[in-house]
């Protein structure tokens, strides 16, 4: 496209300048002429059409980002929009150089001018993520610091200390406000001298996975379940896959994970079931009695010889912590009561969300829990992660030790990406998606069955194990069965949504 400003070269290296700087307002002289140049020559630079930079002019995130990639070696995702930059925006979220509502990565606001404490931010994850700068000096020294919000802390402290960032002359970092062409190359600069990265750009290429051969089958064939590296598998040490249904809320839509609800998923060739059981929202903790909704929907998975998902589903109130004397004892009854079946996983948090960290919230909880579990089985155990069970790299960094643990992923194909993707390969873990949809994540929208099938691919080349959101007649895009559909006979390809028929063709 025409707009290419303050952005890299897609495709070839530019030529190398031979004397002054390529732009016609870019004088030598000038406090940003070296940096400009350098970063010219190094090809990480084009400007407009008029050969000019325009150094004063704002910086977009997508622009910002992009050089920012470009310079630490990030490779381009495939695109997920027609944006040009979408494909650097993808990587650099599943990297962490950002957060999702920071730069959500469906383009909307790729073109909005950036802040600096963002642009700052981004730059410091990209080169010094693990730099860490003195509070009290900055605190003390900078005038405006209590303008910057809490999250940037950490990167713009350290930024500072190091030498990466300098106040105005009136000692501010006005860090809500906008950040000038000029301005980002001296930061981007600094950082990339400071780290040794700034080399010629050479586009790499991402090499394809090939495809997993797993097998199916249900809890006679396969037996017990256990992980090795990043694979389930069976008791016969073969790769294995589990697809299947999640129900909806069992304390609302009880009545689709009846025995006969879950054999016709069966039926379809599901060997997998998913029981949902909200803690809040009318759930477990305030109306226990859905534990035998629960109960009933498990024993009846396991007379279908599928496996099954005992699903701690927290979500309204997002921290584990919140509810964890009442987990330990939940699941030290289920583990004692089906500790002599192979078809039970058991999902510990659903999706952890709010403000709650892995290393602060979801990890002690899950090292609350998991033992008692183990206390009776060495059965699979899902954990969530926080932002909906999507921070992956997150848990990667500090993983839980214990055998026989997998770490959940939870997308919407209207809204979750190839971002996402990259983060399951780039985390290392053993990841199970125990919970997707082809809507939005609000459940409506779309369906979105091309991004769909991409992440269908996506799992099936990587023998990931899945469960579909959900199995019920709610008014929502996601959900599988038409309004008034009749489970108790088994499900008619009439009874299936749009959703449905597309999910339930993948058993």
């Amino acid at each position: 496209m025409k707009r290419k400003i303050f952005i890299l070269t897609a495709l070839v290296m530019m030529i190398f300048c031979v004397n002054a700087c390529a732009f016609s307002d870019v004088q030598s002289g000038s406090w940003y002429y070296d940096n400009v140049t350098d970063m010219t020559n190094q090809g990480y630079l084009s400007g407009y059409e008029d050969g000019t930079f325009r150094p004063d002019g704002t910086v977009t995130k997508a622009e910002l980002v992009s050089i920012v990639g470009r310079i630490a070696g990030l490779q381009e995702s495939a695109k997920q929009n027609n944006h040009w930059a979408d494909g650097m925006v993808q990587t650099a979220l599943t990297k962490g150089l950002f957060d999702w509502d920071e730069i959500p990565p469906t383009a909307q606001t790729y073109d909005e001018p950036i802040t600096r404490q963002l642009a700052v931010k981004i730059v410091m994850n990209a080169f010094f993520k693990e730099e860490r700068g003195d509070y009290n000096r900055v605190s003390s020294s900078v005038s405006d610091f209590a303008q910057l919000d809490g999250r940037y802390y950490d990167s713009m402290i350290a930024a500072y200390c190091k030498g990466i960032v300098y106040g105005d002359d009136k000692g501010n970092l006005n860090p809500k406000s906008s950040i000038t062409r000029a301005e980002a190359c001296a930061i981007i600069m600094r950082a990339a001298s400071m780290k040794g990265d700034l080399k010629p750009y050479e586009p790499t290429v991402t090499e394809q996975p090939k495809p997993q051969t797993t097998r199916k089958g249900g809890v006679s064939e396969n037996g017990a379940l256990h992980v090795d590296g990043t694979q389930l598998m069976n008791e016969n040490n073969e790769p294995v896959v589990l697809h299947g249904m999640s129900s909806h809320g069992l304390q609302w839509f009880g009545n689709f994970a009846t025995e006969n609800a879950v054999k016709a998923t069966a039926d379809y060739g599901a060997n997998l079931f998913r029981c949902a059981m909200y803690t809040d929202e009318g759930g477990y903790i305030s109306n226990p009695s859905v534990k035998d909704t629960l109960i009933n929907a498990v024993d009846s998975a396991i007379r279908q010889d599928m496996y099954v998902i005992i699903d701690w589903h927290i979500l309204s109130d997002g921290n584990p912590m919140q509810h964890i004397d009442d987990a330990v004892d939940f699941f030290g009854e289920m583990s004692e009561r089906y500790k002599d079946s192979n078809a039970v996983l058991y999902e510990i948090c659903n999706e952890p969300n709010g403000n709650v960290t892995w290393n602060d919230n979801v990890k002690p909880y899950a090292e609350t829990v998991i033992p008692v579990i183990r206390a009776n089985t060495n059965a699979i155990i899902l954990v969530g992660s926080p932002t909906w069970s999507q921070d992956l790299h997150e848990a990667a960094k500090n993983p839980i030790n214990a055998e026989n643990i997998m770490y959940t992923c939870h997308f919407y194909a209207g809204t979750h990406t190839d971002w996402l993707r990259q983060r399951i390969d780039d985390c290392g873990l053993p990841v199970f998606v125990s919970e997707w949809g082809t809507s939005a994540a609000d459940g409506n929208g779309g369906v979105y069955l091309d991004e769909a099938q991409r992440w269908i691919d996506f799992m099936n080349e990587r023998g990931i194990s899945w469960a579909n959101w959900s199995l019920c007649d709610k008014s929502e895009s996601s959900a599988a069965l038409v309004n008034g559909a009749n489970v108790n006979d088994g499900i008619s390809e009439d009874e299936l949504t749009e959703s449905g028929k597309f999910v339930f063709k993948n058993f």
